[in-house]
């Protein structure tokens, strides 16, 4: 694989570009813990949501951010100057231990970094989760896990040969007051008798990106930024100048990523693969409408329906009762069901409660996370079987063992195969 990164965007940055590749760290590291005994972490992408997640890991004290990349410079900088001012605080002096890189590679091949979080495009997550795994570093990565199916089974595998941890960025495992943790323990411990049908209310599938090509500005390396996917033309639309607190419109494309129905549909739909205890497995049919964005079903071998559309929720039907869970509220009905305590000798989830946290005590201790990588596999392949089922409107059989479809022409959109220059060969 070859990552021929321009360095025009650092320079015009202007006078404070030099210090995205510097290496210096002057000020005295913080007392406690011990410098041996925290965690070194590499940001790899740095739009709004890592950076959410930079400001999250700098708030702990046992986590050390050494360095950040991406293929703007601005953003780049700007995490790294978010670092150094945090890392500042009450200290004499400034801290300028945090590099920054244009090349993610640059992070991967520092043996002082431990793990890296990732939060890329969605197209941009199998290549460097693989090669983060085969550096040995353990791996934190947003959802969706992948743009297509064949990433998520690559990304699992390297993860088991490397025996490195790894977390799926699917917070509302952990997050969100355990609504949806009580929703799922309500579910599989039959507070709602045999679960018959699910809902999953989440907005439509990716299309094919037709944005016109503009002028290419200076500020950003396009080539580095479509990586593995089609070559095209620059549009701001896909990647926004500068810093902003938006989620980019790349993720409605199907060159880049799966549409709503792989992007909160990965939250969503991970939820009910949970309560349907479908974290290894999926469904076995894919059954679209005739038309429109909404109504999909995907049907699991013991006869539960998952209907796609409805509110902004994940809502279970089942033979006694309904739940309905969202990240603002908890409800059933009947209304007494979701009062109910989940008795201590009940079925009860993995506890977490901070999602973050989670992986870095599962890094220290060596233990599986609340969502690793097979789990984050399953519920994106649930999102790309939707994907597929809509762009081919036809029935579709799915074998959640083999990976497969019934039909030729389903299997090939299983996988994409990338542009040479980023073409891993293991």
């Amino acid at each position: 694989m070859t990552f021929p990164l321009s360095r025009r965007q650092f320079l015009h940055a202007g006078a404070a570009a030099p210090l995205l590749f510097a290496s210096t760290s002057t000020a005295d590291e913080p007392k406690t813990p011990a410098p041996s005994e925290r965690l070194t972490l590499g940001f790899i992408g740095l739009g709004v949501q890592n950076r959410g997640h930079l400001g999250g890991f700098l708030g702990m004290k046992d986590v050390q951010v050494l360095a950040v990349c991406d293929v703007v410079a601005e953003r780049a900088l700007y995490a790294k100057q978010m670092a150094e001012k945090k890392y500042s605080e009450g200290k004499k002096g400034q801290y300028k231990g945090c590099d920054a890189y244009a090349d993610f590679r640059k992070i991967l091949d520092r043996k002082d970094i431990d793990a890296v979080v990732i939060a890329t495009p969605d197209h941009w997550h199998a290549i460097p989760c693989i090669l983060a795994a085969n550096a040995k570093k353990d791996i934190y990565c947003e959802k969706p896990l992948t743009h297509n199916i064949a990433e998520g089974r690559r990304i699992v595998d390297a993860v088991a040969k490397n025996k490195v941890i790894f977390q799926t960025g699917s917070q509302q495992r952990s997050e969100f007051d355990n609504r949806f943790r009580l929703a799922v323990e309500l579910v599989r411990n039959g507070r709602i008798g045999k679960l018959k049908t699910i809902r999953i209310g989440v907005g439509g599938p990716a299309k094919p990106c037709d944005l016109p090509t503009q002028p290419l500005p200076d500020w950003i390396d396009w080539d580095a930024w479509l990586g593995p996917a089609p070559e095209r033309g620059f549009n701001e639309i896909l990647c926004p100048k500068g810093i902003h607190n938006h989620f980019p419109a790349w993720r409605a494309y199907q060159e880049f990523a799966g549409g709503q129905v792989a992007d909160m549909g990965a939250h969503h739909f991970d939820i009910a693969q949970w309560a349907l205890d479908m974290d290894n497995s999926g469904p076995v049919e894919i059954i679209p409408p005739e038309k429109g964005d909404k109504g999909l079903k995907f049907v699991y071998a013991n006869g539960v329906e998952m209907i796609h559309g409805g509110e902004a929720d994940c809502v279970f039907v089942g033979e006694h009762g309904t739940i309905r869970a969202s990240r603002g509220k908890l409800e059933s009905d009947p209304a007494e069901i979701v009062k109910t305590p989940i008795g201590e000798k009940e079925w009860h989830c993995y506890p977490s409660t901070n999602h973050k946290r989670n992986w870095v005590e599962c890094v220290r201790s060596r233990k599986q996370t609340i969502c690793p990588p097979e789990v984050g596999h399953r519920s994106a392949t649930v999102c790309h079987l939707g994907n597929i089922g809509y762009r081919l409107r036809k029935h579709l059989r799915w074998d959640p063992v083999k990976e497969r479809f019934d039909d030729a022409e389903a299997n090939k959109l299983t996988r994409r195969e990338p542009r040479a220059k980023w073409k891993l060969v293991s």
